[in-house]
């Protein structure tokens, strides 16, 4: 049975720079470091960060959302950090907003803002 979702996992070409953008952006140093793979416990979840094993496909199909608090200021600061706009932010309903971006080396990934949403077993 499922339990939940636990990790993201992007490849990228430079690994010690990658890991420096996602601490600044996340604002949590790696709990896992080795030559092979960097790990991050962002909120409950991971955040992992590969080397790339060869030519990598970059697409638009799946994306990760990653909760804010302030959609519009966290956006910002994302672009100000080197991210790239994926998608303007998006009023989808229900009081919920999302934007898409992508990281320096072209993985995509989004933030969404989501007054319903109640992690089970935290507030």
């Amino acid at each position: 049975m499922f339990k939940g979702l636990r990790s993201l996992i992007s490849q990228v070409p430079d690994l010690n720079e990658a890991k420096a953008w996602y601490s600044q952006v996340t604002g949590v140093e790696p709990y896992f470091d080795e030559p092979f793979y960097v790990g991050f416990e962002v909120g409950g979840y991971e955040l992992g960060l590969m080397p790339e094993q060869g030519p990598v496909t970059r697409g638009d199909s799946v994306f990760c959302y990653w909760g804010v608090d302030n959609i519009e200021a966290e956006y910002s600061r994302l672009l100000e950090l080197g991210a790239v706009s994926a998608g303007d932010i998006t009023d989808v309903g229900g009081d919920i907003k999302t934007a898409e971006l992508k990281d320096p080396w072209g993985n995509s990934f989004g933030i969404i803002y989501n007054p319903h949403f109640k992690l089970e077993g935290h507030a």
